[in-house]
Protein backbone atom coordinates (compact mmCIF):
# COMPACT_ATOMS: atom_id res chain seq x y z
CA UNK A 1 0.00 0.00 0.00
CA UNK A 2 1.11 3.43 -0.45
CA UNK A 3 0.11 7.02 0.00
CA UNK A 4 0.43 10.74 -1.45
CA UNK A 5 3.81 12.65 0.64
CA UNK A 6 4.88 16.07 -0.58
CA UNK A 7 8.32 15.18 -1.36
CA UNK A 8 11.39 17.91 -1.06
CA UNK A 9 14.66 16.73 -3.27
CA UNK A 10 17.87 18.47 -4.08
CA UNK A 11 19.91 18.58 -7.04
CA UNK A 12 23.72 18.08 -7.74
CA UNK A 13 23.37 22.16 -8.31
CA UNK A 14 22.07 22.73 -5.07
CA UNK A 15 18.54 23.69 -5.97
CA UNK A 16 15.30 22.29 -4.13
CA UNK A 17 12.36 20.56 -6.24
CA UNK A 18 9.39 19.87 -4.30
CA UNK A 19 6.70 17.06 -5.81
CA UNK A 20 3.81 15.09 -4.70
CA UNK A 21 5.17 11.25 -5.01
CA UNK A 22 3.71 7.86 -3.62
CA UNK A 23 5.49 6.25 -1.47
CA UNK A 24 5.09 3.15 1.12
CA UNK A 25 4.90 2.84 5.08
CA UNK A 26 8.54 0.83 5.20
CA UNK A 27 10.14 4.06 4.20
CA UNK A 28 8.67 6.14 6.83
CA UNK A 29 11.24 6.89 9.45
CA UNK A 30 11.53 4.64 12.80
CA UNK A 31 9.08 5.23 15.43
CA UNK A 32 6.43 4.35 17.92
CA UNK A 33 3.49 5.39 16.06
CA UNK A 34 2.10 5.53 13.23
CA UNK A 35 -0.64 7.85 12.26
CA UNK A 36 -2.95 8.67 9.56
CA UNK A 37 -3.00 12.37 8.85
CA UNK A 38 -5.78 14.35 8.49
CA UNK A 39 -4.46 17.50 9.07
CA UNK A 40 -1.41 20.29 8.71
CA UNK A 41 -0.63 23.71 8.16
CA UNK A 42 1.87 26.34 6.93
CA UNK A 43 4.14 27.92 9.47
CA UNK A 44 6.95 30.36 8.34
CA UNK A 45 9.80 27.38 8.93
CA UNK A 46 8.00 25.16 6.87
CA UNK A 47 8.16 27.85 4.02
CA UNK A 48 11.96 27.86 4.98
CA UNK A 49 11.99 23.77 4.42
CA UNK A 50 9.75 23.89 1.36
CA UNK A 51 12.50 25.94 -0.25
CA UNK A 52 16.37 26.32 0.22
CA UNK A 53 15.85 24.61 3.89
CA UNK A 54 16.92 27.17 5.51
CA UNK A 55 19.37 24.86 7.26
CA UNK A 56 16.87 23.15 9.16
CA UNK A 57 16.92 20.50 6.79
CA UNK A 58 19.90 18.05 7.31
CA UNK A 59 18.90 14.98 4.59
CA UNK A 60 16.96 14.88 1.07
CA UNK A 61 14.73 13.70 0.08
CA UNK A 62 12.46 15.00 3.03
CA UNK A 63 9.12 15.20 4.29
CA UNK A 64 8.20 18.97 5.20
CA UNK A 65 5.32 19.79 7.43
CA UNK A 66 6.03 20.84 11.36
CA UNK A 67 3.05 20.01 12.65
CA UNK A 68 -0.12 17.49 11.80
CA UNK A 69 -3.26 16.54 13.57
CA UNK A 70 -4.87 12.85 12.57
CA UNK A 71 -5.68 9.35 13.92
CA UNK A 72 -3.62 6.55 15.23
CA UNK A 73 -3.06 3.68 12.96
CA UNK A 74 -1.02 1.55 15.42
CA UNK A 75 1.62 2.05 18.08
CA UNK A 76 3.93 0.25 20.17
CA UNK A 77 3.49 2.14 23.26
CA UNK A 78 0.74 1.88 25.55
CA UNK A 79 -0.17 5.74 25.96
CA UNK A 80 -1.88 4.97 22.55
CA UNK A 81 -4.35 2.96 20.52
CA UNK A 82 -5.73 2.75 16.98
CA UNK A 83 -8.07 5.36 16.43
CA UNK A 84 -7.15 7.97 18.84
CA UNK A 85 -7.01 11.56 17.73
CA UNK A 86 -3.60 13.14 18.07
CA UNK A 87 -1.86 16.39 17.56
CA UNK A 88 2.24 16.54 17.10
CA UNK A 89 3.69 20.19 16.85
CA UNK A 90 7.64 20.92 17.26
CA UNK A 91 10.59 18.61 18.22
CA UNK A 92 12.06 19.46 14.86
CA UNK A 93 9.59 17.15 13.07
CA UNK A 94 8.92 18.24 9.37
CA UNK A 95 12.88 19.80 10.01
CA UNK A 96 15.23 16.57 10.79
CA UNK A 97 12.25 13.93 10.78
CA UNK A 98 9.92 13.47 8.01
CA UNK A 99 6.35 15.65 8.69
CA UNK A 100 3.10 16.70 8.54
CA UNK A 101 2.69 17.35 4.28
CA UNK A 102 2.10 13.72 3.97
CA UNK A 103 -0.97 11.04 4.49
CA UNK A 104 1.17 9.29 6.92
CA UNK A 105 3.86 9.76 9.69
CA UNK A 106 5.83 7.73 11.93
CA UNK A 107 7.11 9.63 15.09
CA UNK A 108 8.13 9.00 18.93
CA UNK A 109 5.23 8.79 21.38
CA UNK A 110 6.49 11.54 23.39
CA UNK A 111 6.45 13.94 20.86
CA UNK A 112 2.57 13.87 20.48
CA UNK A 113 -0.13 15.15 22.71
CA UNK A 114 -3.89 13.44 22.86
CA UNK A 115 -6.89 15.48 21.06
CA UNK A 116 -8.55 17.67 23.84
CA UNK A 117 -12.17 17.27 23.94
CA UNK A 118 -14.04 20.08 21.67
CA UNK A 119 -11.52 20.54 19.16
CA UNK A 120 -11.97 18.61 15.29
CA UNK A 121 -8.41 18.14 14.07
CA UNK A 122 -9.26 20.07 11.41
CA UNK A 123 -9.51 23.16 14.17
CA UNK A 124 -6.29 21.98 16.18
CA UNK A 125 -4.86 22.73 12.73
CA UNK A 126 -6.00 25.86 12.54
CA UNK A 127 -4.38 26.44 16.20
CA UNK A 128 -0.99 24.32 14.78
CA UNK A 129 2.09 25.17 15.71
CA UNK A 130 1.23 29.34 15.66
CA UNK A 131 -1.83 29.17 17.62
CA UNK A 132 0.08 26.69 20.29
CA UNK A 133 2.98 29.43 20.23
CA UNK A 134 0.50 32.40 20.93
CA UNK A 135 -0.98 30.41 23.73
CA UNK A 136 2.06 30.01 25.31
CA UNK A 137 2.92 33.40 25.32
CA UNK A 138 -0.26 34.39 26.66
CA UNK A 139 0.48 31.80 29.82
CA UNK A 140 4.15 33.27 30.29
CA UNK A 141 2.46 36.78 30.18
CA UNK A 142 -0.62 35.91 32.80
CA UNK A 143 2.28 34.31 34.79
CA UNK A 144 4.17 37.27 34.77
CA UNK A 145 1.41 39.26 36.09
CA UNK A 146 -1.19 40.40 33.21
CA UNK A 147 -4.63 40.87 33.93
CA UNK A 148 -7.20 42.54 31.67
CA UNK A 149 -7.78 45.70 33.60
CA UNK A 150 -3.84 47.01 33.51
CA UNK A 151 -4.46 48.45 29.90
CA UNK A 152 -3.92 47.41 26.14
CA UNK A 153 -1.70 44.39 25.61
CA UNK A 154 0.19 45.22 21.97
CA UNK A 155 0.26 42.21 19.03
CA UNK A 156 2.68 42.80 16.51
CA UNK A 157 2.37 40.62 13.33
CA UNK A 158 -1.38 40.49 14.16
CA UNK A 159 -2.52 39.07 10.67
CA UNK A 160 0.09 36.60 10.83
CA UNK A 161 -0.59 33.27 12.47
CA UNK A 162 0.66 33.89 15.79
CA UNK A 163 -1.11 37.52 16.08
CA UNK A 164 -4.19 35.85 15.09
CA UNK A 165 -4.85 33.52 17.48
CA UNK A 166 -3.30 35.79 19.84
CA UNK A 167 -5.69 38.44 19.29
CA UNK A 168 -8.37 36.33 19.47
CA UNK A 169 -7.56 34.72 22.65
CA UNK A 170 -6.45 38.22 24.30
CA UNK A 171 -9.95 39.52 23.27
CA UNK A 172 -12.18 36.85 24.57
CA UNK A 173 -9.90 36.66 28.33
CA UNK A 174 -11.31 40.34 28.40
CA UNK A 175 -8.48 41.91 27.45
CA UNK A 176 -7.69 45.42 25.43
CA UNK A 177 -5.68 44.63 22.22
CA UNK A 178 -4.01 46.66 19.91
CA UNK A 179 -2.85 45.22 16.74
CA UNK A 180 0.19 46.38 14.89
CA UNK A 181 -0.30 45.80 10.75
CA UNK A 182 1.70 47.21 7.86
CA UNK A 183 -1.36 46.15 5.95
CA UNK A 184 -4.37 48.33 5.82
CA UNK A 185 -6.71 45.74 3.95
CA UNK A 186 -6.17 43.30 7.05
CA UNK A 187 -7.77 45.74 9.45
CA UNK A 188 -11.08 44.98 9.20
CA UNK A 189 -9.96 41.42 9.58
CA UNK A 190 -8.25 42.24 12.84
CA UNK A 191 -11.32 44.11 14.24
CA UNK A 192 -13.35 41.14 13.73
CA UNK A 193 -10.36 38.86 15.64
CA UNK A 194 -11.43 41.39 18.44
CA UNK A 195 -8.50 44.35 18.10
CA UNK A 196 -10.03 47.57 19.33
CA UNK A 197 -6.73 49.09 18.02
CA UNK A 198 -4.75 49.32 14.90
CA UNK A 199 -1.17 50.05 15.00
CA UNK A 200 0.64 51.20 11.75
CA UNK A 201 3.73 49.08 11.27
CA UNK A 202 5.46 52.28 10.37
CA UNK A 203 4.80 53.23 14.06
CA UNK A 204 6.81 51.11 15.81
CA UNK A 205 9.83 50.42 12.94
CA UNK A 206 12.10 52.71 13.64
CA UNK A 207 14.91 52.27 15.56
CA UNK A 208 15.29 52.85 18.91
CA UNK A 209 15.95 56.70 19.18
CA UNK A 210 15.28 56.83 23.21
CA UNK A 211 15.43 54.07 25.46
CA UNK A 212 12.29 55.01 27.55
CA UNK A 213 9.23 56.43 25.85
CA UNK A 214 5.16 56.77 26.64
CA UNK A 215 4.25 54.12 29.03
CA UNK A 216 1.66 52.57 26.26
CA UNK A 217 1.31 48.71 26.38
CA UNK A 218 0.27 46.19 29.50
CA UNK A 219 1.90 43.96 28.24
CA UNK A 220 3.03 42.41 24.33
CA UNK A 221 2.83 38.91 22.14
CA UNK A 222 5.66 39.71 19.44
CA UNK A 223 6.11 37.86 16.62
CA UNK A 224 8.62 40.33 14.93
CA UNK A 225 11.56 40.85 16.75
CA UNK A 226 14.15 43.45 15.74
CA UNK A 227 13.97 47.09 15.94
CA UNK A 228 10.12 46.91 16.45
CA UNK A 229 10.69 45.01 19.17
CA UNK A 230 13.23 46.60 20.87
CA UNK A 231 10.65 49.78 20.68
CA UNK A 232 8.13 48.26 22.21
CA UNK A 233 10.71 47.25 25.04
CA UNK A 234 10.83 50.84 25.80
CA UNK A 235 7.02 51.57 25.54
CA UNK A 236 6.11 49.15 27.99
CA UNK A 237 4.29 49.98 31.24
CA UNK A 238 6.31 49.78 35.05
CA UNK A 239 6.83 45.51 35.49
CA UNK A 240 5.26 44.59 32.21
CA UNK A 241 6.40 41.36 29.95
CA UNK A 242 6.61 40.98 26.24
CA UNK A 243 6.84 37.33 24.77
CA UNK A 244 9.42 36.63 22.38
CA UNK A 245 7.72 34.40 19.71
CA UNK A 246 9.02 35.32 16.06
CA UNK A 247 11.70 36.80 14.47
CA UNK A 248 10.41 38.29 10.92
CA UNK A 249 11.88 41.46 11.76
CA UNK A 250 15.27 40.22 12.34
CA UNK A 251 17.02 37.78 15.04
CA UNK A 252 19.29 41.48 16.01
CA UNK A 253 17.68 43.09 19.20
CA UNK A 254 19.51 47.12 18.52
CA UNK A 255 17.58 47.85 22.47
CA UNK A 256 18.70 49.74 25.60
CA UNK A 257 19.42 47.94 29.11
CA UNK A 258 17.17 50.89 30.49
CA UNK A 259 13.76 49.49 29.89
CA UNK A 260 14.86 46.21 32.49
CA UNK A 261 16.70 48.42 34.66
CA UNK A 262 14.51 51.84 35.18
CA UNK A 263 10.88 50.03 34.45
CA UNK A 264 11.35 46.58 35.81
CA UNK A 265 10.12 44.84 32.35
CA UNK A 266 10.55 41.80 31.17
CA UNK A 267 11.21 39.37 28.21
CA UNK A 268 10.03 36.17 28.04
CA UNK A 269 11.75 33.65 25.64
CA UNK A 270 9.02 31.67 24.15
CA UNK A 271 10.28 27.89 22.89
CA UNK A 272 7.19 25.69 21.24
CA UNK A 273 10.14 23.13 19.81
CA UNK A 274 10.94 21.66 22.67
CA UNK A 275 8.42 22.62 25.20
CA UNK A 276 7.83 19.64 28.16
CA UNK A 277 5.01 17.69 27.72
CA UNK A 278 3.08 18.78 30.76
CA UNK A 279 3.21 22.57 29.19
CA UNK A 280 2.12 21.32 26.00
CA UNK A 281 -1.05 19.71 27.55
CA UNK A 282 -1.79 22.44 29.42
CA UNK A 283 -1.61 24.90 26.66
CA UNK A 284 -3.65 22.91 24.66
CA UNK A 285 -6.54 22.59 27.34
CA UNK A 286 -6.74 26.28 27.27
CA UNK A 287 -6.64 26.77 23.84
CA UNK A 288 -9.82 24.47 23.79
CA UNK A 289 -11.39 26.40 26.67
CA UNK A 290 -10.40 29.84 25.93
CA UNK A 291 -10.42 30.39 22.22
CA UNK A 292 -13.43 31.08 20.52
CA UNK A 293 -14.17 28.75 17.90
CA UNK A 294 -16.13 30.98 15.25
CA UNK A 295 -13.07 33.31 15.74
CA UNK A 296 -10.92 30.63 14.62
CA UNK A 297 -13.18 28.87 11.74
CA UNK A 298 -12.93 32.52 10.34
CA UNK A 299 -9.32 32.17 10.22
CA UNK A 300 -9.17 29.25 7.80
CA UNK A 301 -8.21 29.07 4.59
CA UNK A 302 -8.02 25.45 3.07
CA UNK A 303 -5.13 23.99 0.75
CA UNK A 304 -4.13 20.81 -0.79
CA UNK A 305 -0.80 19.44 -0.95
CA UNK A 306 -0.40 20.67 -4.42
CA UNK A 307 -1.03 24.50 -3.29
CA UNK A 308 2.36 23.76 -0.48
CA UNK A 309 5.21 24.54 -2.64
CA UNK A 310 3.44 27.98 -3.84
CA UNK A 311 1.89 28.54 0.24
CA UNK A 312 5.57 28.35 1.34
CA UNK A 313 6.83 31.10 -0.96
CA UNK A 314 3.79 33.28 0.37
CA UNK A 315 4.14 33.10 3.58
CA UNK A 316 8.54 33.69 3.67
CA UNK A 317 7.27 36.82 2.13
CA UNK A 318 4.30 38.25 4.53
CA UNK A 319 1.61 37.38 2.18
CA UNK A 320 -0.21 34.35 4.35
CA UNK A 321 -3.21 36.11 6.55
CA UNK A 322 -4.41 34.16 9.46
CA UNK A 323 -4.20 30.26 9.70
CA UNK A 324 -4.10 27.81 6.47
CA UNK A 325 -4.97 24.37 7.13
CA UNK A 326 -3.81 21.81 4.28
CA UNK A 327 -6.04 19.05 3.78
CA UNK A 328 -3.16 16.26 3.27
CA UNK A 329 -6.08 13.71 1.49
CA UNK A 330 -7.59 16.04 -1.26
Amino acid sequence: MTFKALIVDKHDDGQTQASIKEISEDQLPQGDVTIAIDYSTVNYKDGLCLGSGGGLVREYPHIPGIDFAGTVESAEDNRYKPGDKVILTGWRVGEVWWGGYAQKARVKADWLVPLPEGLTTKQAMAVGTAGFTAMLGVLALEDHGLKPDQGPVLVTGAAGGVGSVAIALLAKLGYEVAAVTGRPETESYLKDLGATQIVPREDLNETVKRPLEKELWAGCIDAVGGAMLARVLGQLRYGASAAAIGLAGGDKLPASVIPFLLRGVNLLGIDSVMRPYEDRQRAWQRLAQDLPLEKLDAMIHPAKLSDLPELGKAILKGGVKGRVVVDVNQ
